[in-house]
């Protein structure tokens, strides 16, 4: 699969909502590798904790603010006649939508129709991406999840994409806008610093000594995918959505090989990446977080030619390989 087509990116103008985040930071690199004129609006800028630099952010057109200011979102599609938009920036944290539901379904369902709504009256944009999630499809005993099930999430998080990713389809159907929906299994690799997630907080205690506290039992089940292969997806969807009539669809990526969490900690533990083992204490303490959870990704395969290029062994490698070099710099 070719990872990137440089021709199509070259000078495009795309708008990347989140870019500073641990996902949009890589894609944001990569489109700047293609000549892409990138757009960057977060609603914190110039972070310390982001993998872009200062030569990365000399090439961007910076915007701090919210995907909620319909003004801020409708200015900067005109007066940028953006062509493309990879719409991320999200309330990401499970546990935090939990504690304030209220923020994240304004930040997650209401940031995504403005979006969506400024995208609809501006001619030049040509590919809109939602980032969904494999959460908004809620718990099914009939697993993998496959992009024809229905989205029947329970719980703050994960209705806050379902609904997203609803509106999105609504804007396709009624509006006829090229919109196209990702919903990918748990991305991982270098830049993340949202330690609460499994395997950023792994990494960390590794790297210091310290002991893990899983949240859950240790028998949750997850799909885990390297970060640079979701970009690929992800470029990849935006490309093809006019060539192969695409808008309207949604995508599972996923490397398709599910994993408790406890195995995926023995994975871990293998590498020797800093002269520690990796401890971990079982607390049991997670609620509202379906037990089983994993994508089929055949979709994907057949119609973009995507697949993953990295094994979790190497995906890991390369994760742990930057979390021992960050945290030694510290």
């Amino acid at each position: 699969m070719k990872v990137i087509d440089k021709e199509f990116w070259k000078n495009k103008k795309v708008l990347i909502t989140g870019f500073e985040g641990f996902f949009g930071s890589h894609l944001t690199r990569s489109l700047l590798q293609a000549n892409a004129k990138v757009i960057g609006l977060d609603i914190k800028t110039f972070r310390k904790q982001t993998l872009l630099n200062s030569q990365d952010y000399k090439k961007i057109v910076v915007f701090k603010g919210s995907v909620t200011n319909r003004k801020l979102i409708r200015d900067i599609l005109r007066e940028h006649s953006i062509n493309v938009i990879f719409h991320l920036a999200a309330e990401a944290i499970v546990s935090r939508s939990q504690q304030n539901p209220l923020r994240a379904f304004k930040s997650n369902i209401a940031g995504t129709w403005e979006v969506l709504e400024a995208a609809r009256r501006q001619p030049n944009v040509q590919a809109l991406i939602v980032a969904s999630s494999d959460k908004a499809y809620g718990s099914h005993k009939k697993l993998p999840y496959r992009e024809g099930a229905p989205l029947i999430a329970n719980h703050p998080y994960d209705v806050s994409k379902s609904c997203a990713d609803l509106i999105a389809n609504t804007y396709f159907h009624t509006y006829g806008l090229p919109v196209a929906i990702t919903r990918c299994g748990n991305i991982y690799g270098p830049g993340d610093f949202n330690f609460s997630r499994l395997i950023p907080d792994a990494m960390r205690c590794l790297a210091k000594g310290k002991t893990l506290q899983v949240r859950s039992d240790g028998k949750f089940v997850r799909d885990y995918v390297y970060v640079d292969d979701i970009v690929a997806g992800y470029i990849k969807i935006a490309e093809l959505i006019k060539k192969n009539s695409l808008s309207g669809e949604a995508f599972n990526l996923s490397d398709e090989k599910p994993i408790t969490v406890v195995k995926l900690l023995k994975e871990i533990s293998k590498f020797n990446f800093c002269g520690n083992k990796l401890r971990y204490k079982i607390m049991n303490t997670a609620r509202y977080e379906i037990k089983e959870q994993y994508l089929s990704a055949a979709k994907a395969r057949r119609i973009l030619g995507w697949k993953p290029k990295y094994s979790l062994d190497e995906g890991l490698r390369k994760t742990g390989r930057w979390y021992v070099e960050y945290f030694n710099k510290q």
